[in-house]
Formats: C-alpha cells, sequence, structure tokens
C-alpha cells in the first residue's frame, strides 16, 4: 500500500543512507535497499566505512548508488575501542553528510544507535528520518561483554530510546524487533514496518555441484557470513572437532566462507583444534564462488548460540541457505525456527555435541538433506523473499513522505524559521 501522487515514489526525492557496521555494497541488506529505492525513481546516496580488501575507493557510483566512504579502524580492547571506532565514524558520518547537500530522507541503519546525532541535524534542515534497526544494540552489548546492565548498557539504552523518539519510522527486521519498537520503543505499531532481511533469488540460483570442493572428501559442510565475536564459528568449530573425536568421522571437508573482526581468532582456533586440514577459511569470496560452495554443500552450518540478541535476530545465513536448497543444522533460537521450520534441525541451546551429532545424522541421510532442501527453497519462494521486503520497504517510504514536497540537490539548505510572537 504505496498511498497516491506524489508521496508514492521517489520521483526526484533524494535519499541519505547512514551505514557503519560493513562497507557498500557488501552490506546485502542495504545493498538490496538502495536498488529498490533507486528502481523506484529515488536518487541515492550512501554514507558507509571503507573495505580492507573491496569497497575501498573513498567515492564510487555503483550501478546508479552513489558511495561515500571514510576510513576506519575496526574496535578492539572491548568497549573502549568501540566507543573510539563510533566516535570516528560519527565525525567522518557528519562531514560526508554536509557534502552531500539536503535530501528528503535520512536513512540510518544500526549499529551503533548513534547516528540519529546526524539524522537530527537533517531533520533540521527537513528530511524525514528512518531509523533501519539491523540490531538490538543493548542485547548486542549484553551478548558481546560479560558485563551485566553496568553504566555502559544503561547508556546504549539511553541511545537507543533516542533513537527511538527522533525517528519517523522505524524498519524492524522481524516481528520480535517490532514488538521490541513498540513495547520498549514506545513507537505506535502504524510506524513500524517489518522488512525482513531476505534473498534475492535471482543472486542464489544453485549451480551443478563442485566435487572439487570437498578437496577428496565424501561430504562438504560449509558456513557462511560474518565472523564477529557472537557468531558462534567458535562454536561451529569445537563441533566439528567433537564429530572427528566423538563421532570418529573423518568423511567430511569444512568451508568457512565469510571474513570479520574474529576471523584471525577462528583460524588460530582450528589450528589449535587440529582442524587445519579438514577446515578451510576462504575469507570473502565473489558471488560465483559464494554460489558454487552453497551449491556444493551437503549441509550448512548456522552455530550462532543463543543469547539475548541472537535468539531475537534473523541470520541472513539461514535464509540464503534455504534459498540455495541446503539443509541446516542451528542451535535452537527463536527467530531461526521462524525462518527455517523444518528446513533445519535444532540442537539444544548451545549444546556443541548435540551440534555434531545432527551434523552426523544429516551426512548420513541423503533424502531426509533433499527434503530439507525442498522445504527452504519453497520457504523463501513462498513469502520470505526480497520481493515481499520490497513492497514493505517502499510503504515505509510513502508513509514517510506523504505530503511533502521533493527537494532537489540545488535547493537551499531548509531550516524551520521561528514564528515572531
Amino acid at each position: 500500500m504505496l498511498g497516491n501522487g506524489k508521496s508514492g515514489d521517489g520521483s526526484g526525492r533524494r535519499v541519505l543512507v547512514l551505514v557503519e557496521n560493513l562497507s557498500v555494497p557488501f552490506d546485502r541488506r542495504v545493498w538490496q535497499e538502495c536498488t529498490t529505492l533507486r528502481d523506484a525513481g529515488w536518487t541515492v546516496h550512501v554514507i558507509c566505512p571503507r573495505g580492507s580488501q573491496r569497497d575501498t575507493e573513498p567515492e564510487a557510483e555503483i550501478d546508479g548508488v552513489r558511495i561515500h566512504r571514510y576510513p576506519l579502524r575496526a574496535a578492539t580492547g572491548g568497549p573502549a575501542g568501540y566507543l573510539r571506532e563510533y566516535g570516528s565514524a560519527l565525525w567522518h558520518t557528519a562531514r560526508l553528510a554536509r557534502k552531500v547537500g539536503p535530501v528528503d530522507v535520512v536513512h540510518a541503519c544500526n549499529p551503533p544507535d548513534l547516528l540519529f546525532l546526524t539524522a537530527l541535524w537533517l531533520k533540521r534542515r527537513g528530511a524525514r528520518f528512518i531509523f533501519d534497526q539491523h540490531d538490538l544494540v543493548p542485547e548486542l552489548y549484553l551478548s558481546r561483554f560479560d558485563r551485566g546492565e553496568d553504566l555502559l548498557y544503561r547508556a546504549v539504552c539511553a541511545l537507543e530510546r533516542w533513537t527511538y523518539r527522533a525517528a519517523d519510522i522505524v524498519l524492524a527486521t522481524n516481528e520480535s524487533y517490532w514488538d521490541v519498537a513498540v513495547r520498549r520503543g514506545g513507537r505506535r505499531p502504524a510506524d513500524v514496518f517489518v522488512v525482513r532481511s531476505a534473498p534475492q533469488i535471482d543472486r542464489f540460483q544453485p549451480v551443478p555441484p563442485q566435487p572439487e570442493l570437498k578437496l577428496g572428501k565424501p561430504h562438504l559442510l560449509c558456513y557462511l557470513g560474518v565472523m564477529g565475536p557472537q557468531d558462534g564459528v567458535d562454536y561451529a568449530l569445537r563441533a566439528l572437532a567433537t564429530l572427528r573425536d566423538e563421532f570418529g568421522r573423518t568423511d567430511w571437508h569444512a568451508a568457512f566462507v565469510g571474513s570479520g573482526d574474529a576471523f584471525d581468532a577462528m583460524v588460530e582456533l582450528s589450528r589449535r583444534l587440529g582442524l587445519s586440514e579438514q577446515v578451510r577459511f576462504t575469507g570473502r569470496v565473489p558471488d560465483a564462488d559464494l554460489v558454487r560452495y552453497l551449491s556444493t554443500a551437503d549441509v550448512c552450518l548456522s552455530p550462532d548460540p543463543r543469547n539475548p540478541l541472537n535468539d531475537v535476530s534473523t541470520m541472513n545465513k539461514v535464509l540464503e541457505y534455504m534459498a540455495m536448497g541446503r539443509p541446516i543444522v542451528s542451535f535452537d533460537l527463536k527467530e531461526a525456527r521462524v525462518s527455517a521450520g523444518a528446513a533445519a534441525v535444532y540442537a539444544p541451546a548451545n549444546d556443541e555435541a548435540q551440534f555434531a551429532k545432527l551434523i552426523s545424522e544429516l551426512l548420513d541421510d541423503s533424502q531426509k538433506r533433499a527434503r530439507m532442501g525442498k522445504i527452504g527453497q519453497e520457504r523463501i519462494s513462498g513469502h520470505l523473499s526480497w520481493r515481499n521486503s520490497q513492497a514493505s520497504l517502499l510503504a515505509a517510504y510513502a508513509a514517510a513522505c506523504r505530503d511533502r514536497t521533493a527537494v532537489s540537490a540545488g535547493d537551499p539548505v531548509r531550516t524551520r524559521k521561528r514564528q515572531r510572537r
């Protein structure tokens, strides 16, 4: 439901998307949002950090999307490191936002919940603010740092409240996040839109399996995604060591596709566990190689441990495994079940031995693997593809821009004038 008139499309309108967590277009959700808006007639600008191996240019125009990147050193050393990282990102974001000029919408993607400060500056100049909540930062804090509900936790809760309050529209990645925005954020249900992170089906088209990727083994296991402290790659590696040591299975090779803050630590953990001969870390790979790995995989791994964040978050890798028709082993998380249903089998939360057992059982049952893969593909094509998310995204923009006049790059900066009394 996009409404009527000019507010229903992007003709002549400008949007500025703010991202700190990943570079663009590497951030797949953000890139899909940008191209959807571009196709709807919006002029799209993005401010984001530079990547280390890709997305390294300070300025780029890719498929009609204008990207402005800044240098950023990833945090190390606990909360203090994140404060330094976020402070630098906020300064660069504000600097580049002035360069972009007036916009109709500022679309800020968390984490962190600090980008509302730049959004407020743009709101005072006439923009509408859409808050795209990729993560629940209070839950992220509890999950990443074993510090309890301390002063910093209370601070991130306050930042989340201020972000909710500043936003005109909130985008939630699933119904659990929608509930938080309404219940904890105090937002009207009509102002919160569920825009699921979902795969574009045309990007995930299976190709014939390529046995050479198995490095001489009968089976290939695959992990796809970011490797951060809360993503559970360490759980997966310990489960694979259990698969070898307690179940006596060496008939598999495993590929871990992706990168992130914990990449080097996970390579070292694999070495300590004696898995270096059976586990390959590919780093980030082109889409064509990604599809080759997933088309060849017998079982895909979603080892995110249960914690306050993961239990209510939708994992992109789960949906991408499903799009490729792969069976999944996951820990028992609320939103994992919502997404995958019977396309996955579920180990009790954080139980590495049971995770290994389920891998072993699936490796022995090719018919079950095929059934699970088909269920996953049907769920994606039925209601979990990006096509459904596109409609919700455009509806959110229509709601934000209803009864608003479009600006152009040549317009003067708009400010609210005080009325004389």
